[in-house]
């Protein structure tokens, strides 16, 4: 096989030997036969490869604490919140403002969500990861046990993904988990929903900041996204009949009417809005009340980017004051 994905003599004959010899475990080996009688790769090949990827001890450590688990919504909705996000995502919407626009026209979703996305993953494409995503993913896949399987096929789509983009296998950069570029696809993600916007024969998340939009508008369509639909709307509870509702769900069931009825005070309710389908979304605060929402349709869509109510409603909360931000610049437009 002579694609540039395995050009990698020069760049591998360099990298340490300290670390553990991949190659030579039979889980490996499993993985490669498997690669080679499905996907049609070099046996050989694959083998010299996985001797000279590392192990990233620290990647184990990152993967078990991510920020939703190991912070209080105040102090993680404010990592996001800050002016200067907000002042970068400002200059990212004015930057690419007729791009965010066809990717609305195209796609439905509105820009400040996009914007919003590529701002809380990567600041705009500032912070994009520093890890080698082969041995990230390679960590992960043979040395994670609780979620092996799916970065076994992360490290399989990576695979593919790096043969027919003939890009060097150890040439890519991202997350201690494997995502990649502006928007943190990971690599299963990259080859179903990533597109070529600008049109340029190629697909690159890493530094076309046109692919990278287009991309997160297309994940959310894909996915569902309701174009024009609002996302979360504000509320507040009382007594205790809301509490069956607050129990850690994403996805929208029960009709706005029900959850008023239990007791949860909702902003904006509409009798129009009233049979429309919520989830109640409790983030939690310790030693403060926790803060209430209820989650719309789009909101559940977000969550399928990050499954996290707190990424969702932080993505939300960023795309408002975009929003905000843009609006005396918009008048007239």
């Amino acid at each position: 096989m002579t694609r540039a994905w395995l050009c990698v003599l020069g760049l591998a004959l360099a990298a340490p030997a300290w670390a553990q010899d991949y190659a030579e475990r039979p889980e490996v080996r499993a993985f490669i036969r498997e690669m080679v009688e499905r996907h049609g790769f070099v046996q050989s090949e694959l083998a010299y490869m996985f001797s000279r990827v590392r192990r990233a001890d620290p990647v184990l450590q990152a993967i078990q604490l991510p920020a939703e688990k190991s912070r209080a919504w105040q102090e993680y909705r404010a990592t996001f919140l800050e002016e200067r996000r907000v002042d970068g995502g400002a200059a990212f919407w004015r930057a690419h403002r007729k791009v965010l626009e066809r990717a609305e026209r195209v796609y439905g979703v509105a820009p400040e969500y996009v914007v919003a996305i590529i701002g809380i993953e990567t600041f705009y494409g500032r912070h994009t990861g520093r890890w080698r995503v082969v041995d990230a993913l390679t960590t992960l896949a043979f040395d994670y046990p609780p979620r092996a399987e799916f970065f076994r096929r992360e490290l399989e789509h990576y695979l593919l993904l790096a043969r027919d983009s003939g890009v060097n296998v150890f040439s890519i950069r991202g997350s201690y988990a494997g995502a990649i570029g502006m928007p943190q696809f990971m690599p299963g993600t990259t080859r179903h929903y990533a597109v070529d916007f600008d049109g340029d024969g190629a697909i690159d998340l890493r530094r076309n900041a046109a692919d990278a939009i287009g991309s997160v508008a297309n994940f959310l369509k894909q996915h569902g996204w309701r174009r024009g639909g609002a996302v979360l709307l504000e509320a507040s509870v009382g007594g205790e009949a809301y509490k069956p509702y607050a129990d850690g769900g994403l996805r929208p069931k029960a009709t706005l009417a029900e959850l008023a009825h239990a007791g949860v005070r909702i902003a904006d309710l509409s009798p129009e809005r009233a049979a429309e389908r919520g989830v109640l979304i409790e983030l939690e605060m310790p030693g403060r009340p926790s803060e209430f929402r209820v989650g719309l349709h789009n909101f559940y869509v977000l969550t399928r980017y990050n499954r996290s109510a707190f990424y969702a409603a932080a993505v939300a909360d960023l795309a408002q004051a975009l929003r905000e931000r843009r609006r005396p610049q918009s008048v007239g437009r």
